[in-house]
């Protein structure tokens, strides 16, 4: 057996004469314990906030969208639209149109986006599964679903033949204009439909039939401001990006939904670093008192230590026997730590303990990812301070 590894656990098992020092190590070990789990605990709750967040942005948004990079709007050929058709992995695709229009209703004014989906977007987007209130809207009609917070500002009633929802949008073109009927393209709106996800997409949309908005932009039949596609399960992004910048020339924009919510996926991961640091600053300090714990132990067996040295026992091993000391005691509580806190994320997700609301639990998710980063940390963190507090075994504190 490894000399060193043997006294360490020895040392580790059993008591000191000093009470003090028995008390500092166990409170040492206590806090290396509740370290580990609070930290799991954390990550493993801003894991499910995280994931909660996301999910309304996940059910509104494609797996992948494909813009123009020159201009707004791009012509889709009969050729390329059957090659995108034998793309492997893709699911479903939906011609889409989006300009910035403005819309009135009862003497109520919003300037928002007017989105244009053909019939395909539903088998895309899980945006009916976020419908508020009224239905989804008809293909080529008027009808109209706008987000909750567009029908609280303009206090939008539905089905309301009498009191239309209009819509104005500038013509394209140059030349001086005479008058503000020749500035616009307008029509008359019949809001079927609200859709309720977030605040900020809540505002943002209103959806039409992708040939009304055609017509009011004066597009072509086969000219879009962007494609958006759902993958099937086990499908290649990279290979499926590559395929359609070939299509079009490397003309393309394509953006995956971390891409097309890159302010969202970096305040959550930014928010997720500072609290792992947090967590970690405060086991830090809790390292502190253990490799204060192993100084003092070296001191209160320093007549050991010179007997062994004295039979020939090098300097270095000395020094392993605090370091694997140390680095027991870390492994021991983190361990134990971590069991603690996968019992308490285990808890609330399949007893909702702690609830948010009445019917709502504290979101939480279990996952490997967080198991690791807390064993690294834990284990990375307590050698570190192991191997500074044994390093006060010299020859000269022997002689």
């Amino acid at each position: 057996m490894n000399f060193p590894f043997y006294i360490a656990r020895r040392y580790t098992v059993s008591f000191s004469k000093s009470s003090a020092i028995n008390i500092i190590t166990g409170i040492a070990s206590l806090g290396i314990i509740v370290g580990a789990a609070a930290l799991f605990v954390v990550l493993s709750v801003f894991s499910g906030l995280k994931d909660f967040s996301l999910s309304f942005s996940n059910d509104f948004d494609p797996d992948l969208k494909i813009t123009s990079t020159l201009g707004k709007s791009f012509l889709i050929s009969p050729e390329q639209a059957q090659k995108i058709q034998k793309i492997d992995g893709i699911a479903a695709k939906s011609n889409i149109i989006e300009e910035r229009v403005l819309f009135l209703y009862e003497g109520k004014e919003v300037v928002t986006y007017l989105k244009g989906v053909d019939s395909s977007y539903t088998d895309v987007n899980k945006v009916q599964k976020k419908l508020y209130m009224g239905e989804w809207m008809e293909p080529k009609t008027p009808q109209v679903v706008v987000g909750y917070g567009i029908h609280q500002k303009l206090s939008l009633g539905l089905l309301s033949y009498s009191n239309p929802l209009e819509v104005y949008v500038p013509k394209p073109g140059k030349g001086a204009i005479n008058n503000a009927e020749q500035a616009f393209n307008k029509t008359a709106l019949l809001p079927v439909g609200v859709y309720a996800v977030s605040e900020e997409l809540d505002e943002k949309y209103v959806f039409a039939d992708l040939n009304l908005a055609q017509e009011l932009l004066e597009f072509k039949p086969n000219q879009v401001t962007g494609i958006e596609f759902k993958f099937k399960p086990g499908a290649d992004e990279s290979a499926i990006s590559a395929e359609l910048q070939n299509i079009f020339n490397h003309k393309l924009t394509i953006k995956n939904r971390a891409q097309l919510n890159d302010s969202l996926y970096k305040m959550l991961n930014t928010e997720q670093t500072a609290l792992y640091l947090i967590f970690t600053l405060v086991i830090v300090l809790t390292l502190f008192t253990l490799a204060g714990a192993i100084i003092m132990l070296i001191i209160d067996k320093k007549s050991n230590l010179t007997t062994l040295y004295n039979l020939g026992v090098e300097v270095k091993n000395l020094r392993k026997i605090f370091l694997f000391q140390g680095s027991i005691l870390t492994v021991t509580g983190g361990l134990i730590g971590l069991i603690l806190g996968i019992i308490i994320v285990l808890l609330q997700q399949n007893y909702q303990l702690v609830m948010v609301t009445p019917s709502m639990p504290y979101p939480v998710i279990f996952n490997i990812e967080n198991l690791i980063i807390v064993l690294a940390t834990i284990f990375t963190l307590g050698f570190i301070s192991s191997l500074i507090a044994s390093s006060r075994v010299t020859k000269k504190l022997l002689d």
